[in-house]
């Protein structure tokens, strides 16, 4: 838990920088205002050091933000203990990094093995064990080249590992960063692999990572004819969970096969509350590059059950959205998708695209604007041309309300009153609190 002391001193940095800024904008409001050049000069002065100055305040303020979170993979004195002795499995991804007193990021797998663990196996989520592979694409077992470790594929038709495949296996660890939604799939994965260990009767340690949407709760929750490797539990597209707090979750409401429970054992990241921004070292996937990416990604994920491109095959995946068929005169910008290393054959390859590129990063909340606008201005037929849709969205009524023409804020309401009930559910498993 974050203590009161840090809490408090984040929050005097804040109040500090904040006042400081509103000091220059009154001193800007002055000097243009007053017509003496003298004055002129001297709150011109005073707004350059004052400026300066909150500038720096609160550039101080953001890298204390960061900096002074401690990662569950980094606080090794809670369960380095637990290995002794023991043949470990670890479940990870290029996030899978502890940050070494240089600063520098070293994966978990290697650290351990360096300290003498007993690193047997690697299974590997949607996106491979390096991170590099497309959504959706079959990633096969292989070795890694590096350490020599077998690497067991979690994505195709083995979701689960299978007994046969935990045989040497006395203990599993499960480090990788989430985003926070539900469609993201490595909250897929943990489910499988918790049941995993359920079966088998192996313990399993959650090493925790901040949630970079955990600052808010929005979006239906999914309904249980929809579930899917890419929704299966009746939480809302955004649920404000980190990965531990969501095992809990997983555990407390009996949604493993047979109402089984798996053994967790949750090392938590140090002084981390809800509010705190959070940029992954690494991005989680190769279409989130980056932290805009990642916070635009609740709401842009919608297209991927759509004929509407999110800018796979861009330098941009995830802050930009069209296709060809929009059109040019409403959707100035343009762009056209080519393959690349996250997408080998992206949504409309080789054709310009009319539509949106995203420049500022949204509000906390799903923004459906995006959607609606896109829709009305699409021929119906082009639109929605299979069932991901609905799937994504946990429900066939999101899309009824977009045919529609529903307004935004009536959708907003439709699943509000769901949303305060999950809240209420989610408060149970809640180890973190918001600033």
């Amino acid at each position: 838990m974050i203590t009161p002391i840090l809490i408090a001193t984040d929050a005097i940095f804040r109040i500090g920088a904040e006042i400081l800024f509103l000091k220059s904008l009154f001193l800007i409001k002055r000097l243009t205002t007053n017509h003496s050049n003298f004055m002129k000069n001297k709150i011109s002065e005073h707004f350059k050091i004052t400026f300066l100055f909150g500038l720096i305040l609160l550039s101080a303020c953001n890298a204390q933000q960061e900096d002074d979170i401690v990662l569950g993979a980094n606080r090794m004195n809670e369960y380095l203990s637990l290995l002794k002795d023991k043949n470990v499995g670890i479940v990870g991804n290029q996030t899978s990094l502890v940050k070494t007193s240089h600063q520098e990021y070293v994966h978990l797998v290697d650290t351990l093995l360096s300290k003498n663990v007993r690193v047997k196996k690697v299974f590997a989520p949607e996106h491979g064990f390096r991170g590099k592979a497309d959504a959706g694409e079959k990633v096969k077992d292989g070795v890694d080249k590096k350490t020599g470790l077998p690497i067991i594929s979690l994505y195709g038709n083995n979701k689960k590992p299978s007994s046969q495949q935990l045989d040497n296996i006395d203990i599993l660890i499960f480090d990788i960063q989430d985003v926070g939604v539900r469609f993201y799939t490595y909250i897929s994965t943990l489910h499988y692999i918790m049941e995993a260990c359920a079966e088998n009767e192996i313990p399993l340690i959650i090493l925790d990572r901040p949630n970079p949407n955990g600052d808010y709760i929005d979006g239906p929750i999914l309904k249980k004819e929809y579930q899917s490797f890419v929704g299966m539990h009746p939480v809302p597209i955004v649920h404000g969970m980190t990965i531990a707090e969501y095992a809990k979750m997983i555990n407390g409401e009996n949604w493993l096969a047979g109402n089984r429970k798996a053994d967790i054992h949750n090392v938590y990241v140090k002084n981390y509350h809800k509010n705190k921004k959070y940029t992954p070292p690494v991005p989680p996937s190769p279409n989130l590059p980056n932290y805009k990416a990642i916070r635009l990604y609740p709401s842009l994920c919608f297209f991927e059950g759509t004929s509407i491109s999110v800018g796979r095959g861009t330098d941009k995946p995830f802050q930009l959205y069209g296709a060809p068929f929009l059109p040019a005169n409403k959707y100035q910008f343009k762009f056209t998708p080519e393959p690349n290393q996250g997408a080998q054959h992206p949504k409309h390859e080789g054709k310009i695209c009319y539509g949106k590129q995203l420049d500022s990063l949204p509000e906390a909340k799903i923004n459906l604007k995006y959607l609606l606008r896109a829709y009305q201005n699409a021929p119906d037929q082009k639109f929605f041309f299979n069932s991901f849709f609905n799937k994504l969205a946990g429900n066939d009524q999101l899309q009824h309300k977009i045919k529609q023409h529903r307004p935004v804020d009536s959708i907003y309401m439709s699943w509000s009153k769901d949303l305060q009930k999950f809240k209420a559910l989610k408060s149970k498993y809640t180890h973190y609190r918001k600033n």
